[in-house]
Formats: structure tokens, C-alpha cells, sequence
């Protein structure tokens, strides 16, 4: 058994810019880089090992006997893990829940949560609406463009964090840089889109009806920070970011030495947001993406590291 380094997917989509190459140092070869796959075992993209007993192999071969016992739970694998870049305004777009999904895409539905790596001046969110409205006072907002005057906007900043349910209205605007840990669905419905065209010159696809079936109309519930302060342990700092029924999100801070553990019950997901170090004996920098196996026990990072742990 043995810590799998994954080699990321990149996707070129209209609104991405170029700080996954300048940040980061991904040699992307595309021309804007909007989103790298960090964890993918999906039909729209999939990873493959970088290195090891498993060199090129794609993830999703082997992934089924290394995920743990809490994986079991799902039919599929639970989760995808993606880090964006936002240099334009991402359409405002909302996810199904899994009954809906399932019903009527053959797909699963997406929570997700969004950690702000880093935030240009002004830069915003869309989260939720204002206020309580009907369903079909949301579609009426989409027909008569005026939409933008009903949902909440929110001046983000570097360590927000967002959780957002199934069902929650939302876009990603311009100037953040974002690691976002999401249930494993690429089930989009998009509401608007600034009237833009896509790479084959027409406007790209709204989904209106279906997405005025899933919306929830009205304001999010939940607060933008992370569910846990930063708590200092000497050699790291950690702060719980997200828990919920698909998974368990932590941030650590590491300044010498940190051990974790990888039980029979879940994988670990180490995503490195900065620095350099090493996780036993496997360099780390920012950018890398290891798998740890469930049931691989201890394992330590040691350097100058800020990484994100994702398990289920």
C-alpha cells in the first residue's frame, strides 16, 4: 500500500484564466485554465497516478478497494475535488439534489463547498437570494433580466468559506481563487450567463424550467466562515472547515511536523494550497494532489505546508 500522487485534469472553460500556471505551475497547455480536477473519478474526467506501483494507471481502476468503509455507503465514488479559477464571472448556476437528478439526469445531485485560496479587491459571490420568493416569481426575474436585483451578494476574501446544499442559487464572480470539495456530479443548470457565446459562437444553454424545479428560493442558511476557528498545536495549525454527510473538510497550517491517520473507514485527499515540504518520503509542493488509502495508518508532512484533508 502505498501514497498515490494524482496527476490533475485541467478544463479550458470561457471564464478561467491563467493563475493555475503562474500560482501554481501547472503545465496545462491550454490557453486559459479555468478548473484542475484534483480528485476525479468521473466520465468527465479522471485522474491518473503519477508514479508508484500504479504509474498511468487511471484512478478510477484501482480506487474501489483503497476508498475505506464509509464509501460503501455510495454507488458510486463520493466525492471531486477541484481547485477554480475565476477571471471572469462563472455563469449563475444552481445543482439538483440527488432524487432529482437521478430521476431525470442518470446522475447525482451536488453539495458542494467552496474555500477562498485568494481574492482580488472587490471580488463577489452569489449566495442564495436577498430575500424569500415564490418559484414563480424567480422565473419571472429570469424572463424580464431582473434576476441580479434579487440574489445576495457577498465581498469575499481570502478564508471564506462557503457551504452550498443542493438547491442553493450560486456563481463564482470574478477575481477568486477557489478549492472546491463537491459530491462527485458535473450536473449543472445554469439560470443566466451575461449573454455570452460559447466556443461555437452561439449563447451557451440555459436551463431554466428545471432549474425553477430545484431552486430554493430564498436566503442561504448557513454562515461564510469555516465550522471551526484555527486552533495553534504548536509545529501545525488546524481548523475544521466542513462536515457533512459526504464529507469531512480540514485545513492545516504546518510549520515542522504533522502526522495523520488513515483508518479503515476513508481515504484521506491531501490537496496542497502552498508551500513545500514532504509527506513521508514523497515531495510536496503547492499544487500536488495525493490519495492516501484507507487503512494506510500514520503518515507524516513535514516543511512548510498548507494543505486541505478531505475524507468521507
Amino acid at each position: 500500500m502505498e501514497i498515490l500522487k494524482l496527476n490533475p485534469v485541467f478544463k479550458d472553460y470561457i471564464w478561467g484564466g491563467n493563475r493555475l500556471v503562474t500560482d501554481f505551475g501547472f503545465d496545462t497547455g491550454l490557453d486559459k485554465t479555468a478548473e484542475g480536477w484534483m480528485l476525479a473519478c468521473h466520465k468527465d474526467g479522471m485522474n491518473t497516478i503519477d508514479g508508484g506501483a500504479y504509474d498511468g494507471k487511471p484512478l478510477g481502476e484501482i480506487v474501489d478497494s483503497l476508498s475505506g468503509e464509509n464509501a460503501k455507503r455510495f454507488p458510486y465514488f463520493p466525492v471531486l475535488i477541484k481547485l477554480i479559477d475565476a477571471y471572469d464571472n462563472l455563469s449563475i448556476q444552481v445543482h439538483p439534489d440527488d432524487e432529482y437528478a437521478r430521476r431525470v439526469e442518470n446522475e447525482f445531485g451536488k453539495t458542494e463547498m467552496w474555500y477562498v485560496i485568494d481574492a482580488t479587491d472587490g471580488a463577489e459571490l452569489i449566495y442564495g437570494f436577498k430575500e424569500k420568493i415564490t418559484s414563480e416569481e424567480f422565473k419571472s426575474a429570469i424572463e424580464n433580466n431582473t434576476l441580479l436585483d434579487k440574489l445576495n451578494r457577498v465581498k469575499v476574501k481570502k478564508g471564506d468559506l462557503f457551504f452550498i446544499e443542493a438547491g442553493t442559487v450560486h456563481a463564482i464572480g470574478k477575481g477568486a481563487l477557489i478549492a472546491e470539495i463537491q459530491q462527485n456530479s458535473n450536473c449543472t443548470y445554469r439560470v443566466y450567463d451575461y449573454g455570452r457565446v460559447g466556443n461555437d459562437g452561439k449563447p451557451r444553454e440555459l436551463h431554466i424550467d428545471k432549474a425553477v424545479d430545484v431552486s430554493k428560493t430564498e436566503p442561504p442558511k448557513y454562515d461564510i466562515k469555516p465550522l471551526g476557528d484555527e486552533e495553534n498545536h504548536g509545529g501545525y495549525i488546524s481548523q475544521a472547515l466542513a462536515k457533512c454527510p459526504l464529507f469531512t473538510v480540514d485545513r492545516y497550517v504546518i510549520s515542522e511536523t504533522l502526522t495523520l491517520n488513515a483508518d479503515k473507514n476513508s481515504f484521506n485527499h491531501i490537496l496542497v494550497i502552498n508551500g513545500n515540504g514532504k509527506i513521508n518520503e514523497k515531495t510536496a509542493k503547492k499544487g500536488d494532489s495525493f490519495f492516501v488509502p484507507a487503512g494506510f495508518g500514520d503518515y507524516t508532512l513535514n516543511g512548510k505546508l498548507e494543505i486541505i484533508v478531505t475524507k468521507i
